[in-house]
């Protein structure tokens, strides 16, 4: 769930550039699960009707379901923050 390439297949990128580089990537995937949390609770309480122990028991199982994808979510947020595209990288690469 949580293994990376070591290199980008297409521009051959070095993905942990530090040792811990995606540590920071917790405080990415922090806040994606909060945003969710909030919007699975305001949809099973405001729009379905749910109690509050319902709600809660729907953010849990969502949360559970949504772990991987927003795990790999914020580690293409966070490297993005410091790496930006460059669509001539793979041209580069083969003149090498």
């Amino acid at each position: 769930m949580t293994t990376l390439h070591d290199n980008c297949p297409k521009c051959n990128l070095k993905y942990m550039m530090e040792p811990s580089f995606f540590f920071g990537a917790m405080y990415v995937n922090y806040a994606i699960a909060v945003a969710l949390f909030v919007a699975i609770f305001i949809i099973a309480k405001v729009f379905i009707g749910l109690s509050i122990l319902h709600s809660f028991i729907s953010i849990v199982v969502v949360s559970l379901l949504l772990t991987p994808i927003s795990i790999r979510l914020s580690r293409i947020i966070w490297i993005n923050l410091f790496v930006g595209y460059d669509k001539d990288a793979k041209k580069l690469q083969s003149e090498k």
